[in-house]
């Protein structure tokens, strides 16, 4: 028997991939009566583990192959080659048998029935997963206070605004007491104060019932805030696995700081490697490594300079991403 054939692996790994890929046929038009059948790969030989209760970012851009791996990994999609498990089951040959196990939320692609009030939904997901009563009554009563979706239950899903629909797509997915849980941009449409709740939401699950979380998202604060460790893919391969630090030192990104002073002055003396990068008027915008803390440079300004307000602007993790292909290519080509 393999790692792969237990119930968590051999090596602690919960969720496991080995040289997984996914290969679609694409026919396209190329004249009248023409068309030309080609192939795209869009998880290209992926190898990965997640241990059980873990919490990992799976970011890229757009394209890049993480909804097909989360597709996989639900039984949605059959890989092509290679050989994956949930919990030890296969997610394509045992698709129903995995429902029980995990959640589900795909960004904008809602689970929710769209004509019936909120808590409808959730009540034929009671019968669906077979519930037990009292947990159920438990888990949503929890779920609604946490979410903040007592005023929303009897609401039509279809009225309800993205951000609203986000908080009630990720209750129905913790409904059944799932041990996996897949997260396709959990903040998006959320305001700052629904994204703080969401994440301590997110955190206290991971926390308090060990619940094995995989998150897709462009927010990196989704991810600096919940996630010790990242993985990135492009182009349909895995292209870094570790720590946020490491990411942002892989590809060399900057955090800016944008400062307002009570009025206009030259460029602010920062420490190094923090530069100023442009100034208007009494506004200065400073750039410093994402990998280093914001504190020590602003205790710094706040000390020094008449300041009025500030804030940190995260790096566009697409730029991030986009640098440390070009360098790999730049590297395979040298």
């Amino acid at each position: 028997m393999t790692a792969l054939d237990g119930v968590d692996g051999a090596d602690g790994g919960f969720i496991e991939l080995d040289g997984v890929e996914k290969v679609f046929d694409v026919r396209k038009k190329t004249g009248f009566m023409k068309r030309e059948r080609r192939q795209v790969r869009a998880v290209d030989s992926i190898s990965f583990r997640v241990g059980r209760g873990e919490m990992v970012g799976y970011i890229g851009p757009n394209g890049a192959g993480k909804s097909t791996t989360i597709k996989m990994l639900t039984g949605i999609l059959t890989p092509s080659a290679g050989r994956l498990r949930v919990a030890g089951i296969d997610p394509s040959r045992e698709r129903t048998r995995l429902a029980h196990r995990i959640g589900v939320v795909f960004g904008q692609r809602t689970t929710l029935w769209w004509d019936l009030p909120l808590v409808d939904s959730y009540r034929l997901m009671h019968r669906m997963y077979r519930i037990p009563d009292a947990r159920y009554r438990e888990n949503l009563g929890r779920l609604v206070e946490l979410l903040d979706l007592g005023d929303l239950l009897d609401v039509p899903v279809r009225q309800l605004s993205l951000g609203q629909r986000m908080r009630g797509d990720i209750a129905a997915a913790l409904l059944h007491d799932p041990e996996v849980l897949y997260l396709d941009e959990p903040t998006i449409g959320l305001d700052v104060v629904s994204k703080s709740k969401v994440r301590e939401f997110l955190r206290e699950l991971n926390t308090e019932r060990g619940t094995t979380v995989l998150l897709t998202t462009h927010d990196l604060q989704d991810i600096e805030q919940l996630c010790k460790r990242v993985m990135v893919i492009d182009h349909g391969s895995l292209m870094y696995d570790g720590p946020l630090a490491g990411l942002h030192e892989a590809g060399e990104s900057e955090r800016t700081l944008v400062v307002d002073l009570e009025r206009e002055l030259p460029p602010i003396d920062a420490p190094a490697p923090a530069r100023v990068v442009r100034v208007d008027g009494p506004r200065q915008w400073l750039a410093f490594p994402a990998a280093q803390s914001a504190a020590p440079l602003v205790a710094r300004i706040a000390a020094e300079y008449p300041l009025v307000d500030l804030s940190v602007r995260e790096p566009d993790i697409e730029a991030v991403i986009a640098k440390m292909y070009a360098e790999q290519a730049e590297r395979a080509i040298s």
